[in-house]
């Protein structure tokens, strides 16, 4: 282990200093505003380290960072794709940089037609009537959607309707934001391909029944073949369809979840558009709605009254879900990524998307077991290795890919499966990135044959080993002092 391979406290010397802070103010001495239970009682511990120390051990920390900038991300279900930099520039520039949210609107007409104009372009792509950009991230796009439901079932007096129906293989945020709304899960059996099982929703509905939630195509990346059924059925008892939009990236350009009968939706601007993702954000995940529910949304929206952009507060909105209007920065981003690619792109990510999944099942279904045949969408998912006679598990491979430098996929969800292996390749990949790939996979199959031991004691070439995953999720140690 190198120096600076160790933790910063772990290279402390007493008395080494990088630099001197001076002495402080009187000003800054709040010691009669801060009551004394707030007030740390021992001095803190900071490591002592010189400039020259704290340079080298970040910049080595920041090489052992691995991202989509850094190496191939199949991360399955979550859409790691690349963000072209002239997004990141476009939100760059001063005139939009600096503006501030408490400026007159007649002076930022500029940010609200941007702001406007992508409400539009969303609207146009999923066939919805109207959208909010003011959610922070996908899963408070989920909660503001769940609230609009039960605003709107409150308003027509159905006070009755406490439950949301919740597939067995939807994403686990959807019945966390059910609950957190405040209605009561209805969980149904998936079909063995994942896909709603018309049977089950049957019995499932009643007339207290809110809504439904759904993403199409579903978590193994199936189209959901009866969604007009499953929209017949919760219509009939005055029920709303909820969209995830978390795999819109696979029907870009040739689907809209609006003309599936969808009646709400969330997107992820984060992963379907263009910002960085992952590491908390920021994100966005504006909400969308049909014509019968456009007055519930959060304020405030934007709208356009003779050549003039305008904030207003729909008459019977849920409220303000974020201070001022969202991430105005991540909806640059996503504004600038369709203006970039235009109308005519947008919908080769669909198809690329879906052309890259296809290929890698292709090329490894000899390799890995396939429980679904036939074409998937966006990504697709393994049920492990065809040969089980040596025991090694899904989680032996992904171990074992952290040594080739890619990012394994995901893994043991969903949950139809035991051995699951989900992949999703994205659009933006070279043919010879998915062959390297594919070459990996193949060559980790075939030393599940030669030598599964070294599988089962896999990452060997990386900073840290193998962890208890268990131990590490049940107790962590996240502070240099508990270790």
């Amino acid at each position: 282990m190198t120096p600076y391979d160790k933790l910063i406290f772990e290279l402390s010397k007493e008395q080494r200093i990088g630099a001197s802070l001076g002495p402080i103010s009187s000003e800054f001495i709040l010691d009669n505003s801060i009551p004394l239970s707030l007030k740390r009682q021992k001095e803190t511990y900071l490591p002592e380290v010189s400039e020259l120390d704290v340079v080298r051990h970040y910049s080595n920390v920041s090489r052992k960072n691995f991202g989509i900038e850094t190496g191939f991300y199949p991360l399955g279900s979550c859409t790691m794709k690349y963000n072209p930099k002239i997004n990141e520039e476009m939100s760059d520039i001063p005139g939009i940089k600096n503006i501030h949210p408490l400026q007159p609107v007649s002076s930022a007409q500029g940010s609200l037609q941007i702001y406007y104009e992508t409400a539009q372009m969303l609207s146009e792509l999923s066939g919805m009537h109207t959208f909010s950009l003011n959610p922070y991230a996908g899963a408070q796009g989920e909660l503001a959607g769940l609230m609009i439901m039960k605003a709107y079932h409150h308003k027509k007096g159905n006070k009755h309707k406490t439950k949301v129906i919740v597939p067995d293989s939807a994403h686990g945020t959807n019945p966390a934001s059910a609950t957190v709304a405040g209605f009561e899960i209805v969980e149904v059996k998936s079909n063995k391909d994942g896909t709603v099982n018309i049977k089950s929703l049957k019995e499932a509905i009643s007339d207290d029944i809110a809504g439904i939630m759904l993403t199409n195509p579903n978590t193994l990346g199936i189209f959901e073949k009866d969604i007009l059924k499953v929209k017949r059925l919760i219509h009939q008892v005055d029920g709303l369809l909820y969209y995830d939009g978390a795999n819109l990236n696979a029907l870009l350009g040739y689907a809209r979840p609006g003309d599936m009968g969808f009646d709400i939706i969330h997107i992820n601007l984060h992963k379907t558009f263009s910002t960085p993702h992952g590491g908390g954000g920021p994100g966005s995940g504006p909400v969308g709605v049909c014509k019968k529910l456009k007055d519930f949304l959060p304020s405030p929206l934007v709208e356009k009254k003779r050549n003039q952009f305008a904030l207003v507060n729909p008459k019977d909105s849920i409220g303000h879900v974020s201070s001022f209007y969202g991430n105005f920065s991540v909806i640059i981003k996503a504004y600038s990524y369709m203006m970039t690619l235009g109308k005519e792109n947008l919908s080769k990510v669909g198809a690329l998307s879906v052309l890259n999944a296809n290929y890698i099942k292709e090329s490894l279904k000899n390799y890995y077991h396939l429980p679904i045949k036939g074409l998937c969408k966006h990504e697709v998912v393994f049920d492990g290795l065809i040969d089980k006679s040596s025991g090694v598990t899904t989680l032996d491979v992904a171990k074992r890919m952290l040594d080739f430098g890619v990012h394994p996929p995901t893994i043991y969800f969903p949950l139809v499966f035991h051995q699951s292996l989900m992949i999703e390749p994205v659009e933006n990949e070279s043919k010879e990135t998915l062959d390297h790939f594919i070459g990996i996979m193949k060559d980790i199959a075939l030393e599940a044959k030669t030598n599964p031991d070294y599988l089962k004691s896999a990452p060997h070439t990386t900073v840290v080993r193998r962890l208890d995953e268990v131990q590490a999720a049940r107790k962590p140690i996240v502070k240099y002092t508990d270790l």
